[in-house]
This record gives structure tokens, sequence and C-alpha cells, in this order.
């Protein structure tokens, strides 16, 4: 169903955030964690080109309720950089060490907030454990094809030919330009964006070697779109309560992707909103509000 997004009052029972390492499969990983150590647990897996600092502010705002749990891939953040000739950048590899990741810290079930390249990766965790997932919460995190526009048309170029020259082609969006472009575009107001965001994400992309991390991601998320129908099956099958507050002006997932969740879950719960790609950066306080309100809905506490 869609509904009006109405700005609701601040969420309360802030707690403090912790900030750790683990080794997963001989790499290290940061994450972020901060909660009731026994209580309902809510996983935030990140978007490109970012980490979990995307959500440095979201996790207070759900902690003094949840369990929350936020870790960078190898590669992103304050993660190890891995060996590409030993490590292999790949979603399905992605989602295997956030798998481990999981099962390292102790979460049995959890609710994954899913956006961008988080969508995938959560997906395919769905799949290997749906007994896992209490509910999902979906921010600009595509699994229809309706939801793949102009943008991705390089990209589509480069996964049929992965030539030097198509690669190239996507080398701009390792840029400041695109960086900042990410955070910026579809936002009516870009004095809300904090333009630490992009400058500490290029700081990251301009590691040495990163690039090229990146551009094995670019050519493997090609893999993604052959998950598609297993992941709306998935959605048919188990029918998770799902929540989706998706950037309607966002040029990278568009919103048309958003509707067609509809088609497999007939309960989603949908919240449009007026902003881009990285919605929590103007409408943290709103979406976080709405994360709270829809758990304590479905019996999340």
């Amino acid at each position: 169903m869609y509904l009006s997004a109405q700005l609701p009052t601040e969420p309360q029972n802030q707690t403090q955030t912790y900030h750790r390492t683990i080794k997963i499969a001989g790499t290290e990983i940061f994450y972020r964690e901060a909660g009731p150590s026994d209580a309902p647990a809510l996983l935030l897996v990140h978007d490109f080109p970012t980490s979990s600092q995307m959500f440095r502010e979201l996790i207070p705002r759900l902690a003094g309720k949840y369990r929350v749990i936020a870790p960078d891939y190898p590669g992103f953040g304050n993660s190890a950089m891995p060996d590409r000739v030993t490590f292999a950048c790949t979603f399905a590899h992605l989602a295997e060490i956030v798998d481990q990741f999981t099962e390292a810290v102790g979460l049995k079930t959890y609710g994954p907030y899913l956006m961008d390249y988080g969508a995938p990766i959560g997906y395919r965790l769905a799949l290997a454990h749906p007994e896992r997932v209490t509910a999902l919460i979906v921010q600009n995190g595509n699994a229809y094809e309706e939801g793949l526009g102009d943008f991705w048309i390089p990209f589509k170029k480069f996964w049929l030919d992965p030539s030097e020259e198509n690669k190239d082609a996507l080398r701009p969006l390792l840029q400041i330009g695109a960086t900042k472009w990410q955070y910026t575009n579809g936002v009516a107001d870009t004095s809300l964006v904090n333009p630490d965001t992009w400058n500490l994400d290029q700081q990251g992309l301009d590691r040495p070697g990163n690039d090229q991390i990146q551009l094995d991601l670019f050519y493997d998320y090609r893999t993604n779109l052959p998950f598609y129908p297993r992941f709306q099956e998935f959605f048919r099958k188990y029918q998770p309560p799902t929540l989706i507050v998706w950037g309607k002006n966002d040029a990278i997932f568009l919103a048309e992707g958003a509707a067609p969740y509809k088609r497999d879950l007939p309960q989603v719960e949908l919240h449009l909103l007026d902003t881009g790609h990285f919605a929590l950066e103007t409408h943290g306080q709103e979406i976080a509000a709405k994360i709270l309100d829809f758990l304590h809905r479905q019996g999340k506490r």
C-alpha cells in the first residue's frame, strides 16, 4: 500500500555505538554495534561506495529497542582491503562473508536493512537461511528489472563485453564527482547532506588497488539479475513483514522498482520519500520512526 510520508517526532532511547573488528575467513571486518545484546537484532548492510558510516545516525535511533549491527564489506570502509589474487570480489563471496559474520557475532535471527548493494547480499542470505529473517526493511534496494533505468546502460554493455574500453567507461563512477552526485542528485535541499559523507567514501575509493575491487564488483553485479526471480519466489513463499522506504528521485534504482514488491508481498508497507539515493541523509529521522513503528506493529518489540 502507498502511504503518505509525515515527519514524526524524534525516536527516543538512543544508546552508545561501539566500533569493533572481527576476523572472518582471514579478513578483518569492521562493524558498528549498539543496543541490548538480548534484544531482537537488526542487520544493516550498506551500499556502494560507502560503508557502515551510512548508518551512523540511524543506529542510535534504533538501538533503544534493538541490537543493531552494521558491518563493512571487505574493501569498504574500515574493513581490510582484500588481495584480489586470493579473494573473489563477487557478490556471492561478500554474501558468504556477511553470513559468516552474522554467525560469529551470534545473530540467530535478524531483520535486514537492505540498500543498493545490500539488497542482493541480504537477499542471498535470506535464500540460504529463510528461518533467520524476522522482517525486511528495504531502502532503494532493487529486486525487479523495473528498477533498472538508463544509469545501467554502460554496465550492461560491460557485462556483455568486458573489454578494457567498456571497463574504463565506468571508471568515472569511482571519482569524487560521481560520489558526490550519488548523495545530492534528487535532493531538494542539498544543504541537508553532510559533505563528510562523500569525502569519506572517496578516501576509501582512492586507496591503491581499490578501483580494481570496485570494477570487479561492477562486472559481477550481472550475476544478481538472474537471482531476481529467486528473490521474488522467496517473497511469495515466506511473506516476510516488509517495510519499504524509497527515495523516489533516485536515478540509480528507480522508484518503478519499488512498486513491483506489491505483486509478491501484498501486505508490503511502501513509503516513497521526496529524496534521492541516500535517503537516510535527508530523511533519517523519519525513516527511523517508520522502522520503529512498523516493527512495533509487527510485534517485534
